[in-house]
């Protein structure tokens, strides 16, 4: 049998790349009727039954598995955030990387659309995440501004492009490589945000190197399952203060002595991804309270 990576799943088959050769693939029986999911991202083995055609025998301990976007095995997420039609959902931004910080991945915060703000609004957004620990890049697809540093950073890792609608996901990937040709559209003016344009999930090579895989957008995104007590951890910027806090079990909310809360009235951190912090903190305490 030979080894590779599911690049793309639809309508029951499941295109599996080995090395530089593409199989169209079925399930195996018994994988059909097992309670497991099969992902993109996915490394299966697979038995070859003729040319360009087999079976996925068995699916591979995964390192990774993301659940919306629902892909295997990434290293790195690349959370696309619009500066402009739509405005910029910050708080979906840090959903998002909290989602990326439970499963270990790498990430980069790319801030799209750099075309349709000013400077200095554009780069009061980049400090705050830099500030807060993340690489930060500020992107335009029509000007072409960041793409080299961006085809940078996806060379030799599997990639996730997430966000919301609208964002700019694909423009960004088809001025990463034109010959993707991905389908975009307009942000609907009459519901100020994008249509989706992707519809599935797809791992695309790139030229530079490393995969990508080109999800559907999306407005709502459910927290990862972490206990409340450790959300902090979730923060690079709050992680910061880990152990100063007069209590252990500090949730930096209402406790006294609370180094967090005192590096928030400092400005040393971010009001908005504090407030986003008590926000997903409530969100959780709820969570656990219903169980």
């Amino acid at each position: 049998m030979l080894e590779g990576v599911i690049f793309r799943g639809r309508g029951g088959f499941y295109d599996v790349r080995v090395g530089q050769e593409r199989y169209r693939c079925t399930l195996r029986g018994r994988l059909r009727y097992q309670d497991q999911d099969i992902l993109v991202g996915d490394q299966v083995r697979v038995r070859v039954l003729r040319t360009g055609e087999g079976v996925i025998e068995e699916v591979l301990p995964r390192k990774s598995k993301l659940i919306r976007p629902a892909v295997a095995n990434v290293d790195q997420a690349v959370v696309v955030v619009g500066l402009a039609e739509p405005s910029p959902d910050l708080a979906l931004l840090d959903r998002l990387l909290v989602m990326a910080e439970a499963e270990g991945l790498k990430k980069v915060i790319c801030l799209n659309k750099a075309d349709l703000v000013t400077e200095a609004e554009a780069d009061l957004l980049r400090r705050m995440y830099v500030a807060a620990g993340y690489r930060t890049l500020v992107t335009s697809a029509k000007s072409r501004r960041g793409i080299e540093d961006l085809r940078q950073l996806l060379a030799g890792q599997v990639n996730v492009f997430a966000g919301p609608s609208g964002a700019g996901k694909s423009s960004l990937l088809n001025a990463l490589q034109p010959g993707l040709r991905l389908k975009t559209e307009e942000v609907s003016t009459k519901i100020g945000r994008g249509r989706h344009t992707t519809r599935h999930v797809e791992l695309l090579d790139l030229d530079g190197g490393g995969m990508v895989a080109d999800t559907p957008g999306f407005s709502q995104l459910r927290l990862p399952d972490i206990p409340r007590e450790n959300l902090g951890c979730f923060f690079p910027e709050m992680d910061a203060y880990q152990g100063r806090c007069r209590f252990t079990s500090c949730l930096h909310s209402r406790e006294p002595d609370c180094a967090v809360r005192a590096a928030v009235s400092r400005r040393e951190i971010a009001r908005s991804r504090y407030d986003h912090y008590l926000e997903f903190l409530e969100e959780l305490t709820t969570r656990e309270r219903s169980f």
